[in-house]
């Protein structure tokens, strides 16, 4: 997105579905698609493969 007109194009009924499938996976995700991901140098191989897998399945469910 680069705008506000790009903004309000948003699927914000899709991006629910995939925010609700990501906590069902054990993935809190910022609650807006206008938000960005913060992730953590805590963060290791092992739960950046979880993230991975998470979306990869979420979005074939979608």
């Amino acid at each position: 997105m680069n705008n506000f007109d790009d903004a309000k194009t948003s699927d914000t009924a899709l991006f629910g579905k995939y925010f609700k499938g990501m906590l069902s996976k054990g993935i809190y995700l910022p609650p807006s698609q206008y938000e960005s991901w913060f992730l953590s140098t805590a963060l290791g191989d092992s739960e950046y493969d979880q993230i991975i897998t998470a979306s990869k399945e979420t979005l074939r469910s979608l």
